[in-house]
């Protein structure tokens, strides 16, 4: 039996692959749930994502065209996000377009992503207001539309939408710091047996 984290990582890396393959942007798989600044994806999996070399990954970090997150242990995480971001680096390389230019141009289509997103955002048609608590205990606003039909049953289907969220969100957190203590275990394990 897969378990859920496998599943969820699964689900990234699919929506990752998509994205590279151009079938899904980034704003829709932000509308589907995905949390796109999320660090996921290891060095070799972002890189074999991407298509491209890890030292090409480790190449673009150094010149801050793509900066991932850091594992409190150094190890650099990937989100859907970066990867997006180093596909766009790639094809814009491929274009011989220099490093300086790829980042301008990507800095530029991330600031145009969050003014659409904002801009849909603001169109959103005014709905209601639902209170609940999150995973972690802390009161959430959820904006609710209700629909033409279906009532009140609306704003139940849609938070129980945003909760799914924040328990795939609190899954992925839990699965970085399960990892993360994995690493730690496995640096810590050597220096255990060396000093035997």
């Amino acid at each position: 039996m897969v378990s859920a984290k496998a599943r969820i990582r699964e689900a990234y890396a699919q929506c990752a692959q998509a994205i590279v393959m151009g079938t899904v942007s980034l704003e829709r798989a932000e509308d589907a749930g995905f949390s796109v600044h999320s660090p996921v994806f290891p060095v070799s999996q972002a890189a074999s994502l991407a298509h491209v070399h890890p030292q090409t990954l480790r190449e673009y970090d150094r010149a801050g065209l793509v900066q991932p997150m850091r594992t409190p242990g150094g190890a650099r995480r990937y989100s859907i996000s970066d990867i997006d971001r180093l596909n766009q680096a790639q094809k814009l390389s491929q274009q011989a377009i220099g490093i300086a230019g790829i980042a301008l141009i990507l800095d530029l289509r991330e600031e145009n992503r969050e003014l659409r997103r904002e801009l849909r955002r603001l169109k959103r048609p005014q709905g209601e207001s639902v209170f609940a608590a999150d995973s972690a205990g802390h009161v959430r606003e959820f904006r609710v539309d209700f629909p033409a039909r279906g009532g009140r049953a609306g704003w139940r289907r849609a938070l129980y939408g945003e909760v799914y969220q924040i328990e795939s969100r609190h899954a992925l957190r839990k699965l970085a710091l399960e990892t993360h203590h994995q690493e730690i275990r496995q640096i810590e394990a050597p220096r255990d047996d060396a000093q035997r």
